[in-house]
């Protein structure tokens, strides 16, 4: 018998990559919008903010990012929260990529 292992943090995370920013054209994994993810059993719980509180597209990002997820068999259900603290910054939690896009440096 066989025991299968759950996703890391760090596959959940690859799995989200795609998802994107439609203003910014970039992954919300760099742009660094995903605070935490993880699973338990086969449901995944994922704590994301926005660029600015005030985004037009939350609730498309939220639905998109639940809807990545859910194309995956080892969730069943997901669970996104919108979280405003910390405060998203670029300088800190983007990828040096993105920082280069944005000219922060």
């Amino acid at each position: 018998m066989s025991e299968t292992l759950a996703p890391s943090q760090e596959l959940l995370l690859e799995w989200l990559q795609p998802v994107q920013d439609p203003e910014m054209l970039t992954s919300l994994v760099d742009l660094g919008l995903i605070y935490n993810i993880f699973l338990d059993g086969d449901a995944a719980t994922v704590k994301m903010t926005l660029t600015t509180p005030a985004c037009p597209s939350a609730g498309y990002l939220m639905q998109q990012v639940k809807n990545r997820l859910l194309e995956h068999p080892a969730v069943n259900k997901a669970d996104v929260q919108l979280v405003f603290e910390p405060k998203w910054d670029p300088a800190t939690m983007a990828s040096d990529e993105v920082k280069d896009k944005l000219g922060i440096w």
